[in-house]
């Protein structure tokens, strides 16, 4: 079965990747992602993927360090977590690359969207590491920004709920799930879908996002082939 979607934005958290151990990275956990991009991949699509870094270093809980530092930390948090993911899939015999928004080439490529669009069409999966480069922007919206230019046609958020709700599912009982959702109401509602940087810049470059569970990598495999899964967020 084919794809609704020719090009994507995956974007997965970095504490996805620590699995059960809570930080960190769970090999058994990145291979069973990995494995799911490749059959993304075999089925025609083109898919960009950012990665957080939240299971080494989380730099809004740094205590009274410099912000500016702690979110550079955080940066290359993503950069390993980027070349973990790399290596994986070229194990698997997908052809990867990884480019970081902060110039290391002895490691990575720099980000140009020149290069990453003619990786993609080449059938290389990308994955940006490094954040924007900027302190004080998250990687959600290094998702939005990514997907603005590469000119995504959704972004895949993969969490660990299965869909955005009024309130968390966790800690209250009667939370309401939404099946679809515009940018405007995500923002007015303060719903926590993405960071209201990423929310905007979602809205203003009319980039859908898709938010859904990553306990099961196949849900992946569901959304591009049209499943009715998780919270649609639609410009």
């Amino acid at each position: 079965m084919g794809s609704n979607y020719k090009r994507i934005l995956l974007k997965i958290s970095g504490e996805v990747l620590a699995g059960e151990q809570g930080k960190g990275i769970n090999f058994d956990v990145a291979q069973e992602i990995c494995a799911v991009v490749k059959q993304c991949s075999e089925m025609g699509v083109e898919i960009g993927l950012v990665v957080g870094g939240g299971n080494f270093w989380r730099g809004r809980s740094s205590g009274e360090m410099d912000r500016t530092r702690a979110d550079q930390m955080g940066m290359l948090a993503t950069c390993i977590n980027a070349l973990a993911l790399c290596d994986t899939l070229e194990q698997m015999g997908v052809k990867a690359v990884v480019q970081t928004a902060i110039s290391m080439p002895q490691v990575a490529e720099p980000f140009a969207k020149r290069t990453a669009v003619k990786h993609l069409e080449n059938g290389e999966v990308v994955i940006f590491g490094a954040g924007t480069g900027c302190p004080f922007f998250s990687t959600d919206t290094t998702a939005a920004l990514r997907a603005a230019e590469i000119e995504a046609d959704v972004i895949f958020k993969a969490t660990n709920v299965d869909g955005v709700y009024d309130k968390d599912p966790n800690q209250f009982s009667d939370a309401v799930k939404y099946d679809e959702l515009t940018h405007s109401e995500v923002l007015a509602k303060g719903l926590k879908v993405m960071d209201s940087t990423a929310a905007s810049l979602c809205r203003d470059n009319g980039i859908d996002i898709l938010v859904f569970n990553l306990s099961d990598p196949q849900n992946i495999v569901k959304a591009l082939q049209g499943e009715k899964i998780g919270t649609v967020v639609r410009s």
